[in-house]
């Protein structure tokens, strides 16, 4: 079995403005860098859009029906500072959600051994009712409850490495015994949560927030002594990856110190919790990063440690 990658080219076309850092190259460098001979044997799919039942395991219709409406037919929308939307946003958002519910049928149907999901806008901000800081819907969310519905696959485990805290799924898990979320991240940084302290109202929550300037040791630490033995204990049934890349040190819109070989490292960790503990079932979903040379290569060496290369 190989891994999977899922896409769309209407994630490209998701366009919030001249300077905004979650950009269409973005994206753009990702695919150009998977084009490359090393990727030859790398499965991929279009992604499809998110149906209703997927997106409301998450999201309440009012909050889907108010997103969808606000897309506008030209120009854009500003939600709020950071959250924008144009014209094909809403299809992006669709694809971008259902992109990972596409993934987990096939790891979970043992189609390929695991997948990597890059589609934009990212998810990871976005709460039960509340669009922010880029994404629109928690696309890794979605993925998880479609994996325990659809699949049965009732323990869901996020492993979320972006530099920023993922509030939107934190607060998603946060009363569901059998969803367990752990995260590293620079704090203080936005959005000001994913303090240690917050734990979840199972204990199934773990933050480790890390310093600005906290490089490989820090992290590596946090994952080896921490974040690691906390997910062999939960003994998920299907492990995702909320893999930002803006922890690197060339990123500019935060101040940690990582570098590819951490993302290799913590990807090959991932992938060894996943094969004791749930069949092999691992999907990646791509998150910030916004340095588009580091943010292909990390993603580059990202996949290639997927495929076992």
């Amino acid at each position: 079995m190989s891994t999977l990658l899922v896409t769309h080219h209407d994630c490209i076309e998701h366009d919030p403005g001249d300077f905004h850092p979650e950009h269409p190259d973005r994206l753009r460098g990702i695919l150009r860098m998977l084009e490359s001979e090393d990727f030859m044997l790398l499965h991929r799919m279009d992604a499809p859009h998110a149906d209703h039942a997927q997106l409301l395991r998450v999201h309440p219709l009012s909050h889907i029906e108010h997103f969808l409406d606000m897309v506008p037919h030209d120009g854009h929308h500003s939600l709020d500072g950071d959250t924008i939307l144009s014209p094909k946003t809403g299809e992006a958002a669709l694809r971008s959600a259902g992109g990972v519910c596409a993934a987990v049928d096939a790891v979970a149907q043992k189609e390929v051994r695991n997948a990597f999901v890059a589609t934009r806008p990212p998810g990871h901000h976005a709460e039960r009712s509340q669009a922010m800081g880029f994404c629109f819907f928690n696309n890794v969310a979605v993925g998880a409850y479609h994996a325990r519905e659809v699949h049965g696959l009732q323990r869901v485990a996020v492993m979320d490495w972006d530099v920023h805290h993922g509030n939107g799924t934190q607060h998603i898990f946060w009363d569901d015994p059998d969803a367990f979320y752990a995260s590293t991240h620079q704090a203080p940084l936005f959005p000001g949560t994913g303090e240690a302290d917050e734990t979840g109202a199972h204990n199934n929550i773990l933050n480790v927030p890390l310093p600005a300037g906290a490089g490989s040791e820090q992290f590596r630490a946090a994952m080896t002594d921490k974040i690691l033995p906390a997910l062999r204990a939960f003994k998920p049934d299907i492990l995702f990856i909320s893999a930002g890349f803006d922890a690197h040190a060339r990123d500019p819109i935060a101040n940690m110190r990582l570098n590819v070989a951490d993302f290799v490292w913590a990807t090959e960790e991932l992938l060894k919790v996943a094969d004791e503990c749930c069949d092999r079932r691992l999907v990646s979903v791509l998150e910030g990063g916004y340095d588009i040379v580091a943010l292909g290569a990390c993603t580059a060496a990202h996949v290639r440690t997927l495929m076992g290369i």
